[in-house]
């Protein structure tokens, strides 16, 4: 590019040149070039950051440690911001994830564009990036805040997720609450049960889930904002930072705290990799229900077969009329990578070097990446599957028929010996459990019909629906 698109800007480390229409300064401009590689900031992150400097200057205002002219002229900037689409919003923050682990540089990039709109608005004043919008605040302090703010606000959109495949799940538990089905327990046959009850099994699942991140998320509502560089607040105001609480709390809705040790906010991240913990519960759950669904719909003639799936798109570039479980498919790829995004947040937060982690931008990018594909797998699942899914009651009931485990039914009339010996006969001789049980002498017609009640046998009445 010619020079003429460029200009030079200066930092402690020298003079950097800087397309001449960026609104960044020279440490974006740095940071731009020697991290190139991986995801771009996300922009959560981003809007985080700007809510969190506007409190910042708000507070300083009022504490009596900013002009307020500076003040105004930076809340006018951040505003004029936040307006922005993300398309466009992006064009100023073009930095990687993986920078100093600090996130210092996307600190910095926000004090830069944030410093240099306002100067555009307001020539007179000369708004400085960390002097005046980085006032009272460190990248150590900063970063860590904003990473429970956008993990919070990732928590917000997934819990009406899970409760919306509860609901989904509801309709199918109601619908199929006696639909009686052979019972399944290490991949052989089991006693029976209802489709209404294995279902119900999933929903207790996905309540516990529910519960366990609406219970740990408080744990994100410490801030680590006021510890400054080490957790001591030096250079912090008096009272500023309570100030920001009280204000990021109006606009995110959530009662942040600040009365918080600062040397564990800045150098342990125990919060984050507590609550991703139930989001990797949620993710194991989750695939064992889409397993059992897409096993149960597998077929569908040389399959289980017990249970229809919607036909979303066509299953196969070269069998016609194949249906596929995408949807189940899709969870149980979300779910590989949930995992291992546990696995890097567990190490990242282990990785607290004396005053502060220095894993910070890759452990929240992992959290809001599992938060992100555990949302719109969930609901695809939810809405293209759970919604279409109906049950197969001629294949249950052929299966049901044939299973060797409702002999069970038999062990308190004839003792446990007697019955197993009924089942084995059956799997020998390749009959009926009907049959054997018949040609034992140990049962009659009459019994037989009266004890090998399927319903009776899943206590269905008995049952606690979810």
């Amino acid at each position: 590019m010619a020079e003429e698109n460029y200009r030079i800007e200066s930092d402690t480390i020298g003079p950097v040149k800087i397309p001449k229409d960026a609104l960044w300064g020279p440490q974006t401009e740095r940071s731009r070039n020697n991290f190139p590689s991986g995801e771009l900031m996300p922009l959560a992150i981003v809007r985080a950051f700007l809510h969190l400097k506007k409190a910042a200057a708000e507070s300083n205002v009022e504490v009596g440690d900013e002009p307020k002219e500076k003040g105004e002229a930076i809340e006018e900037a951040i505003d004029q911001l936040l307006a922005l689409s993300d398309d466009d919003l992006r064009k100023d923050f073009p930095l990687h994830v993986l920078q100093t682990g600090s996130g210092t540089q996307s600190n910095m990039n926000v004090n830069e564009v944030v410093a240099n709109l306002a100067n555009k608005n307001h020539p007179d004043l000369d708004i400085l990036p960390n002097d005046d919008v980085n006032r009272g605040q460190s990248s150590n302090d900063t970063y860590p805040t904003v990473m429970n703010i956008v993990a919070i606000e990732a928590l917000d959109k997934l819990e009406p997720a899970i409760q919306h495949l509860i609901d989904e799940l509801k309709v199918k538990e109601d619908k199929y609450w006696k639909t009686v089905k052979v019972g399944r327990t290490h991949l052989q046959d089991a006693t029976p049960l209802t489709f209404g009850q294995e279902i119900s099994g999933y929903m207790a699942a996905l309540k516990h889930d529910l519960k366990y991140i609406q219970e740990l998320k408080p744990t994100l509502y410490e801030l680590a904002i006021g510890g400054t560089a080490v957790g001591t607040g030096l250079n912090a105001a008096p009272g500023m930072t309570e100030k920001i609480a009280g204000k990021l709390s109006e606009v995110y809705g959530h009662k942040f705290e600040v009365d918080t040790n600062k040397f564990w906010g800045l150098a342990h991240h125990s919060g984050l990799d507590v609550v991703h913990g139930a989001l990797k519960t949620l993710a194991a759950d989750m695939f064992k229900i889409a397993q059992d669904i897409r096993l149960l719909a597998s077929g569908p003639r040389a399959g289980y077969g017990e249970l229809n799936i919607p036909a979303n798109e066509p299953g196969s570039s070269i069998m016609p009329g194949k249906v596929n479980p995408t949807q189940a498919e899709a969870v149980t790829m979300a779910v590989a990578k949930v995992f291992g995004n546990d696995t890097t947040i567990t190490f990242a937060a282990s990785q607290g070097n004396f005053e502060m982690n220095v894993f910070k931008t890759v452990m929240i990018s992992s959290f809001l990446d599992s938060c992100e594909i555990l949302t719109g797998t969930i609901m695809g699942f939810a809405d293209r599957m759970i919604h279409g899914l109906t049950v197969n009651e001629e294949r249950m009931d052929d299966l049901l028929d044939n299973s060797l485990m409702t002999v069970t039914a038999l062990s308190p009339h004839i003792g446990y010996h007697a019955a197993a010996k009924i089942a084995q006969a059956a799997q020998r001789e390749g009959t009926t459990l009907r049959e054997a049980a018949l040609k034992s002498g140990k049962v009659t017609e009459e019994q037989y019909d009266e004890w090998m009640d399927y319903m009776q046998m899943t206590n269905v009445d008995k049952s606690k629906k979810e």
